[in-house]
């Protein structure tokens, strides 16, 4: 289980999960604590590895990069997890993978410039790591895409 999250914990969490650069001065008032408790939450948080880190987000589309994909794989050999995901490591393409349970082995996310650039990914990148098939999926469109939502203990209650 996590870390307990008190009230203002959960405060600044939904504060800077909506705008990581918002100032610590800012959350404070809202809080209406310190600006120093302010950022020893946070480094406690980080600490506790609950928060990793602050990043600047690139919208692929915008670089060139407008085919979404995920794609199922199937290995040829499970035991070959660690050497495939050193291997999909090295394709800067793929920007996720998954173990995951039910039919794929392993699961991944990746950006293509078009679909011919996706065929060669798939082609020419993933098939020589020794992979018995893959099941691709294209997204037209994220619906949704956000951070884990931060909710009190009494929500959590109420739901169950």
């Amino acid at each position: 289980m996590g870390h307990q999250l008190d009230t203002l914990d959960e405060q600044i969490l939904r504060m800077i999960a909506g705008n990581a650069r918002i100032p610590f001065l800012e959350v404070a008032r809202a809080c209406n604590v310190s600006g120093a408790a302010i950022h020893q939450r946070i480094q406690k948080l980080t600490g506790l590895g609950i928060l990793k880190g602050s990043e600047f987000v690139i919208d692929p589309e915008k670089i060139g990069y407008e085919t979404c994909a995920y794609v199922g794989i199937y290995l040829k050999d499970p035991s070959t997890f660690d050497e495939v995901t050193r291997a999909l490591e090295k394709i800067p393409e793929i920007v996720e993978c998954h173990f995951t349970t039910g039919k794929y082995d392993m699961f991944i996310k990746l950006y293509a410039r078009n679909n011919h650039h996706l065929l060669s990914i798939i082609h020419d990148k993933l098939q020589p790591l020794g992979l018995s098939r893959t099941e691709t999926l294209i997204s037209f469109h994220e619906a949704i895409k956000r951070q884990m939502p931060i909710l009190s203990q009494e929500h959590e209650e109420d739901e169950a």
